[in-house]
């Protein structure tokens, strides 16, 4: 890989796989009592091994990197979790890693970092935990962030087609690389990413969250009828929009805010927001202002999030304008 963050990248690419080797095995667990029961315990579970294996991964590695994750240990140092810590440890160790209570501590917590410094990992160890819960899309993200830059980003897509024949994939890009994507199973030659060529509004589509809670749906339905796009919106959960975005799937991905002074967290936009950009696509918050990765863990100058295909950026951006709440608040 002759890049200017190669080994950065090969050592995200393999945690990254690893840890949706691992999500994977435990989605394919989740039976349809636990969903009857509305059991959390398979995405907690997950959740953890996933932090901790990459997370392990790169304080091996990269032993001067603070990770801002989303998870800390607290929740399993107690008696009652004592047989969530025994699955984890059972579940990483299906892919080589062993250890003790302590060393899986270690690992999670080595994501605890809160505050922004010049170069720095932000992990969202699964994006889209009701998807997962579901049976549907997830993403492990993951970025570096180099003053105050997304430099590089991953998002590792478990149940999304690569085509026909193949599901999962590994989408990664590198800041004024390329965005490119690989299968999650196999060693293929990575493909090049580009955003969708199309031009008129009528064969546009947009996508957004599965939950209407995640994203105001009303005002995403009131910018198509501005625009005239009449296809009807993909709706998935996670990073897993950003890719599709990327990849050219659909033209328009709008996190819309629900809520006044709510902030985006950078885990769950760091590794989508480059891909899509270096695969030509344009990415800010809903004002038209650029994302700032500079803050600590949260977007705390930006709300809301437009990622989308440029012939269609101005007319979004306006129309979001037009028809944002809470201009009458």
């Amino acid at each position: 890989m002759s890049s200017k963050l190669a080994k950065e990248l090969e050592v995200a690419i393999q945690a990254v796989k690893r840890a949706a080797v691992v999500c994977r095995s435990i989605q394919s667990s989740i039976s349809d009592d636990v969903m009857e029961k509305k059991d959390k315990s398979p995405v907690t579970v997950a959740d953890f091994a996933s932090q901790a294996v990459i997370c392990k991964a790169l304080m091996e590695q990269f032993p001067s990197d603070p990770v801002i994750g989303e998870e800390d240990s607290k929740e399993l140092q107690t008696e009652d979790s004592k047989p969530f810590v025994e699955r984890i440890l059972r579940e990483i160790s299906q892919i080589g890693i062993e250890g003790s209570a302590g060393d899986l501590f270690e690992w999670i917590d080595r994501g605890n970092a809160k505050d922004h410094s010049e170069r720095f990992w932000t992990l969202d160890p699964i994006d889209g935990t009701k998807g997962f819960l579901r049976g549907e899309q997830y993403a492990v993200a993951l970025a570096l962030i180099i003053d105050g830059e997304v430099e590089l980003a991953l998002l590792g897509c478990p149940n999304l087609k690569l085509d026909e024949e193949t599901t999962g994939v590994i989408q990664y890009a590198i800041k004024g690389e390329g965005s490119f994507q690989i299968p999650l199973d196999s060693d293929e030659p990575p493909q090049q990413l580009k955003i969708s060529s199309v031009e008129n509004a009528s064969e546009a589509r947009f996508c957004e969250s599965v939950e209407s809670g995640h994203s105001s749906h009303s005002l995403s339905a009131k910018v198509a009828e501005t625009l005239g796009i009449t296809k009807e919106p993909i709706r998935l959960d996670s990073q897993a929009k950003y890719a599709v975005v990327g990849r050219g799937d659909a033209d328009i991905y709008m996190r819309l805010p629900t809520r006044p002074g709510y902030r985006e967290k950078i885990w769950d936009h760091a590794g989508g927001v480059l891909i899509v950009q270096e695969a030509g696509g344009i990415v800010s918050d809903i004002e038209g202002k650029p994302l700032e990765f500079n803050h600590g863990f949260e977007l705390v100058n930006n709300a809301g999030i437009l990622a989308a295909n440029p012939k269609f950026y101005p007319g979004v951006l306006q129309a979001l304008k037009e028809h944002d709440p809470r201009k009458k608040q």
